[in-house]
């Protein structure tokens, strides 16, 4: 095999446990050390208790804007799940490699980090990027501080494909996503006087109701959006944790709820809502038994939603890369809708399928990993035009 090749390099990757809630400094500082046997040149930016990085990289000039082809370098947990083959190291069984992270995303990586040389043989008019974030799978966090400093940049890239797992096929918009957790603070007393004590789970209980009420008015035919599966936002209650023993009145509740919104909705609505519902509804009631309850609602994590137009020049660059013009949509969540924030018009196409993503025997195909080479060889021509 050689020793950069997209396959090898995949071998590599997943060999780092880059699960979201440990480093993936090995790992990056492996891709720092790769590109830069080549001569390219990184730049790193890091969390505040400098434990991950995002990577950056240029090939080509650096005072035009060109592609960014994005990835993140995180794997969410193989805990209680039921693997045959090891997790962390990669196995190749009838045209299939395994391995967490394979699927989502490091094939993507993988391939363009073995196109590295062929974008370095191509005289590019145009540069193309390579950013490598953090974070991603707990609500896109990392890559934030390095499209930070992109922002201020006078060259900033002037297109973004993100290779999430489409089968290759070409992906312009995904849902937004917003992650809520309510506290409710009640007060307890022995289940003998119940009425004297304020129930946090049952008030929590009331809160899902009314999420539920909002959940089925977003699902009424005139918010539908039809690229989308379901075509319209949800809501939807995940987690709810409260009381201590069954004869004691819970005095606290907590549950996270999270909303999945269509690009041109704001998902905020759902929180406000929420919000005054317990102000004018349920806390006078809580407050006229005992002054001190509460019901405090706390962010968790927030992601724009993506909706890129089918006849701008970031879709046709996509149909050329990916050949195909069907343009989709998926169910999960991207960076993509940050990279628009800073004005860096985005689509969404790479290897592997979703379906593999985050399960026990996580897998890409071989033939959609060679597809994806190729895919990188139209990018290095594409950027080499001098029409671009």
């Amino acid at each position: 095999m050689n020793e950069g090749s997209s396959k090898k390099l995949l071998d590599r990757l997943i060999g780092f446990a880059t699960v979201s809630r440990d480093s993936n400094l090995e790992m990056i500082a492996f891709i720092q050390r790769y590109l830069e046997a080549h001569g390219v040149q990184c730049e790193l930016f890091y969390n505040e208790a400098r434990t991950k990085a995002n990577l950056f990289a240029t090939i080509g000039p650096v005072d035009r804007g060109g592609l960014v082809l994005s990835g993140h370098t995180d794997v969410v947990p193989v805990d209680g799940q039921a693997w045959t083959v090891e997790p962390f190291r990669l196995t190749e069984h009838d045209g299939r490699l395994y391995g967490r992270g394979s699927a989502d995303m490091k094939g993507f990586i993988a391939s363009v980090l073995a196109a590295v040389p062929e974008f370095l043989r191509w005289p590019l008019k145009r540069p193309v990027h390579l950013a490598f974030s953090y974070d991603e799978e707990v609500g896109c966090l990392g890559v934030r501080s390095m499209l930070a400093e992109l922002e201020k940049r006078s060259h900033r890239p002037q297109l973004c494909l993100i290779g999430e797992p489409t089968g290759l096929k070409p992906v312009l918009g995904h849902k937004g996503k917003l992650a809520m957790r309510c506290h409710v603070k009640g007060a307890a007393c022995h289940s003998a006087y119940a009425p004297y004590g304020v129930n946090a789970i049952q008030y929590a209980a009331r809160l899902i109701g009314k999420l539920e009420q909002i959940g089925d008015e977003l699902a009424q035919p005139e918010h539908h959006d039809e690229r989308f599966d379901p075509p319209f936002s949800t809501v939807q209650t995940g987690v709810i944790k409260g009381g201590r023993a069954l004869n004691i009145v819970p005095a606290e509740c907590e549950f996270d709820f999270e909303v999945r919104a269509l690009p041109d909705f704001n998902a905020q609505e759902v929180s406000d809502q929420l919000q005054t519902y317990a102000q004018a509804e349920l806390l006078p009631k809580m407050r006229a038994v005992q002054r001190d309850t509460d019901i405090r609602l706390q962010p968790l994590s927030a992601y724009p939603g993506l909706a890129t137009a089918p006849d701008s020049e970031a879709a046709r660059l996509l149909a050329m890369l990916s050949n195909s013009s069907e343009f989709g949509t998926v169910a999960f969540g991207t960076e993509g809708g940050l990279f628009e924030r800073v004005g860096i018009p985005t689509v969404v196409c790479g290897p592997g399928s979703m379906d593999q993503g985050h399960k026990p025997d996580e897998f890409i195909t071989v033939a959609q990993l060679t597809e994806c080479d190729a895919m990188m060889v139209r990018v290095a021509e594409y950027l080499s035009t001098p029409d671009y």
